[in-house]
């Protein structure tokens, strides 16, 4: 009784921690995008996309603004690269199933002068977690 038991609880120790190692990576695909957008460094926003993935932002007065991970990333080359600026990102969640995850994360600018949500699915590609859309909303004020 005692090696079935010892049996079990080294096989749930043994699955929880692949599961984590999973959402880690996950984190980490998605931390490099938050990195490179706050820090302006397009290489860091480019990194966790698949190549063809696309994103469905917010913009005033369009109903949707379709954008590559490229095209996204060219918007901050303009920038000093290193430097802050102003953009928060905090990961709200992560769901995985087998090879593929959504995660939630919350993007505050200049201290709560605009808050996106943004929302991403991502798929677990040669041995890497790659994000394969994003869309985004920016929250009403107040």
């Amino acid at each position: 009784m005692k090696t079935l038991f010892l049996t079990a609880a080294l096989l749930l120790a043994c699955t929880t921690s692949v599961a984590q190692n999973e959402e880690d990576a996950i984190r980490e695909s998605l931390q490099s995008y938050i990195d490179g957008s706050s820090y302006n460094d397009p290489e860091k926003i480019v990194a966790p996309f698949y190549e063809d993935a696309r994103m469905f932002l917010s913009k005033k007065d369009q109903p949707i603004w379709i954008l590559s991970a490229a095209e996204y990333a060219e918007l901050f080359k303009k920038r000093e690269k290193g430097k802050f600026n102003g953009r928060v990102g905090t990961i709200l969640s992560v769901d995985r199933a087998n090879d593929i995850a959504t995660a939630k994360v919350e993007i505050n600018i200049n201290k709560g002068e605009m808050i996106f949500i943004d929302l991403f699915i991502l798929k677990k590609l040669e041995d890497q977690w790659k994000i394969i859309s994003k869309a985004a909303t920016r929250m009403p004020e107040g």
